[in-house]
């Protein structure tokens, strides 16, 4: 049994050498010759976090680096990344509130002027058929 489990080590630790492409080829060929097998290393793909869609990784920069896990081990850096990351986040939160005042601005002088072109009336009379 030991030689088996070695067998599948090595295979996988020679697919981890050639990326994920390798282990996707591997998968689709395994589903064309016996798609257990391409099953198994689908779902094995997935557990181990081959395929890049495990349930561990973050959706966004402020998450993916904020959740502690990406630590470089250098405490002073990782401080100048979190202050860097907190200054261009409320950046961020300035220029929306920028946009939104600019966008309200612009409504503003629209609503504005319709509303003067409405109390002035027609331009030009009507013509009477």
């Amino acid at each position: 049994m030991d030689r088996i489990t070695r067998f599948f080590a090595d295979i996988a630790a020679k697919l981890d050498e050639w990326g994920r492409p390798a282990w996707i080829a591997t998968m689709v060929l395994a589903f064309i010759f016996a798609w257990p097998i391409g099953l198994a290393i689908l779902f094995y793909m997935i557990w181990s976090g081959r395929m890049g869609c495990s349930r561990k990784k973050s959706h966004g920069m402020k998450s993916h680096w904020r959740n502690g896990s990406r630590s470089t081990g250098n405490s002073a850096f990782d401080e100048y990344r979190e202050e860097t990351l907190r200054r261009l986040e409320d950046e961020q939160g300035a220029f929306e509130t920028f946009l939104g005042n600019l966008r309200r601005a612009k409504d503003r002088a629209e609503f504005d002027q319709f509303m003067t072109e409405r109390r002035q009336g027609p331009s030009e009379p009507q013509p009477a058929n």
